[in-house]
């Protein structure tokens, strides 16, 4: 049994984590944590939907029709610092020194693939105009030139964007000028996330980051405005240290640190899910900070955005007259079959071998159950190689099927048959949803209720020199939205270009 000394308890209180949440996280690291069972992958046609040009014209139009007396919010996680969108170029400073080696020896010694690609392309980075100002005259030769250029951008005497937040770099250039992921945020918020001329952001940011954020919005927000005649409302929040989780050493004791404190990790993004139950509008539109696009292609993104607030809307509106008719009285028989296809059919819902044999009050109960939740439409891309999450029908613990967005960490890669569903999926997660948090009343679910606590992560890291795991929470779109009622909806490649390194920028999709 754990004991927690006076000075534990006080570091709890302090953090408003409480002593029977850390109890159970440690129990958590106890029993470990299960793989999620894949069934098999959603395709289209079965788990995933595919509009016809004509079918998405019609969703962006029923999208625009009724968004006019709807509270809409863009939602936007962006906490991430940029250090490791930089990691490469930190080797490469660490690694090359001018004084002993040619660049072209460096390379053939050590293979280093980024940073050729990145000393090759750096004419096309939208700070590159920058850097070459800051660092005019100060090279011998193009080597010098070359390492000045990494330096410059990276260290603290420089231009230190290894320490800023991703959202606050420059990502693309027009002309002379250039635009942050932030920037481009609240361009594409004017295009699908407006009602009557007003539009508004929520940005999830690390507390260091605060200040930067606010001058960043003081000086592109009236920018932004004015190109599109829009009033942004930007609100920001930061990660809860009540969600950090606990860390462990080898034998799921709290591991201590040197001053005797307990050793607290963020949680990951699945603590995001408390930042979101905190927002109140109608539709949420949920994109991750780095994943942004050029100006000419804002209309197909937008266009796509409002055709999956289409869908949304179209079938809550028909989950809204269902979950009315469940509450009244006299409720027939023949209408229960019809709720139930509507959640089979529409929802993707799936129901107990024993639904049938129920009497009256069963399935109405049941059948509130399926259908009083969140609903997500979420976009998903055609799979070409690039890692991360992906749609699929998985197995709960009591057996049933559900459709779910799971990461790669969460399957059992060793087990071949679960791997070849795996490599055999035709789509996967941009991170591209669309949420409707309210019931037909219109009051707003609390979303804590909707997690599944047992779909987290377990990994192994070191803290001074000692091994110790670490518990991620649930993700915020695989176990943390892991019971809301889900579909999934085939959207363009162009509205994934997700910035994970440097190099990225250099991609066409990220060229003005």
């Amino acid at each position: 049994m754990i004991e927690f000394s006076s000075e534990d308890l006080k570091q709890l209180e302090e953090k408003g984590i409480t002593p029977e949440k850390v109890l159970s996280q440690i129990e958590t690291f106890k029993e470990g944590i299960p793989f999620v069972k894949l069934e098999k992958a959603a395709i289209v046609g079965d788990g995933i939907l595919r509009f016809s040009d004509s079918e998405q014209e019609n969703l962006i139009q029923y999208f625009e029709e009724a968004s006019s007396g709807l509270n809409l919010l863009k939602f936007v996680p962006a906490s991430g610092a940029a250090s490791r969108m930089f990691k490469a170029m930190f080797n490469f400073l660490d690694a090359f020194d001018t004084s002993k080696e040619s660049l072209e020896a460096y390379f053939e010694r050590t293979g280093d693939r980024a940073a050729q690609q990145f000393l090759d392309g750096k004419e096309n980075l939208p700070f590159y105009d920058l850097i070459m100002d800051r660092i005019s005259g100060k090279a011998k030769n193009a080597d010098e030139e070359a390492y000045l250029f990494v330096k410059e951008m990276l260290v603290e005497e420089g231009l230190n964007y290894g320490f800023y937040p991703k959202g606050l770099l420059p990502f693309h250039k027009y002309g002379s000028e250039s635009a942050t992921p932030f920037e481009e945020h609240l361009k594409e918020a004017a295009f699908y996330a407006k009602t009557e001329g007003q539009a508004n952001l929520h940005f999830t940011i690390s507390v260091q980051h605060n200040d930067m954020f606010k001058e960043e919005h003081s000086k592109s927000g009236p920018k932004v405005s004015e190109a599109t005649n829009t009033t942004f409302h930007i609100t920001y929040s930061n990660q809860k240290p009540s969600t950090d989780t606990i860390a462990v050493d080898m034998e799921n004791k709290p591991f201590k640190k040197d001053d005797g404190s307990i050793l607290f990790r963020p949680g990951g993004h699945g603590a995001l899910i408390e930042n979101l139950n905190e927002q109140d509008a109608d539709v949420i539109f949920i994109k991750n900070i780095d994943n942004v696009v050029v100006d000419q292609n804002l209309e197909v993104v937008g266009n796509s955005k409002k055709m999956l607030a289409g869908v949304l809307l179209k079938v809550q509106s028909k989950a809204f007259e269902h979950a009315a008719d469940l509450d009244g009285a006299n409720i027939s028989e023949e209408k229960l079959v019809e709720i139930k296809t509507f959640l089979e059919d529409e929802l993707n819902a799936r129901f107990p071998e024993g639904f049938n044999e129920l009497g009256l009050e069963g399935k109405i109960s049941t059948l509130k159950d399926k259908i009083n939740r969140p609903i997500r439409i979420c976009g998903m891309v055609k799979n070409e190689g690039e890692p991360g999450g992906g749609p699929f029908w998985i197995v709960d613990q009591n057996g049933g099927l559900s459709l779910q967005i799971v990461e790669s960490a969460q399957m059992d890669m060793s087990d071949p048959q679960q791997a070849g569903l795996a490599q055999n999926a035709t789509h996967f997660n941009p991170v591209d949803i669309i949420g409707g948090v309210k019931n037909y009343k219109g009051e707003k679910y609390a979303l804590l209720e909707f997690v599944d606590h047992k779909q987290g992560f377990i990994t192994g890291k070191t803290q001074a020199g000692k091994e110790l795991k670490a518990l991620e929470l649930p993700g915020l779109w695989n176990g943390g939205m892991a019971f809301w009622n889900t579909l999934f909806v085939e959207v363009p490649l162009v509205t994934f270009n997700p910035v994970k390194t440097v190099n990225d920028l250099l991609k066409p999709s990220h060229q003005a």
